[in-house]
């Protein structure tokens, strides 16, 4: 069972808003470590990992608001039970969907992305 997988913030309080109020996740838990200088929330669907669902652990160190993503990372990907619907949602909660729904290329799953404010890469996939 995978329990997590850590992003590296550079605004607390903005990622919270988005995965909770944008994407509809729970906040689950936080931490604060102050003598070490960093701050964690945990946020997901569900009750998190006593319910068997993996969590983000969003991760804030004091004093960074930016990192470099990198071209190793991919998506993390969230099923939905309707990609175009959740993309309405998802803009008027003032989300940014970097690519609308529709079906994959070569394919009949009907997938969309978003970007969370972090420039993160979500992707959405019709279930």
């Amino acid at each position: 069972m995978i329990l997590h997988t850590m992003l590296r913030v550079g605004n607390l309080t903005r990622s919270i808003d988005f995965y909770t109020k944008v994407l509809g996740m729970n906040l689950l838990r936080t931490t604060e470590r102050p003598d070490q200088k960093y701050s964690l929330a945990f946020v997901g669907f569900g009750r998190g990992n006593q319910d068997g669902q993996s969590e983000l652990e969003l991760t804030f160190n004091h004093g960074v608001e930016s990192y470099q993503l990198g071209n190793a990372y991919g998506h993390i990907a969230i099923s939905v039970s309707d990609a175009y619907a959740a993309c309405e949602k998802i803009k008027a909660a003032g989300g940014n969907v970097t690519r609308e729904a529709g079906p994959v290329m070569g394919g009949n799953t009907v997938i969309a992305f978003v970007t969370d404010p972090d420039g993160y890469k979500i992707e959405l996939i019709q279930v």
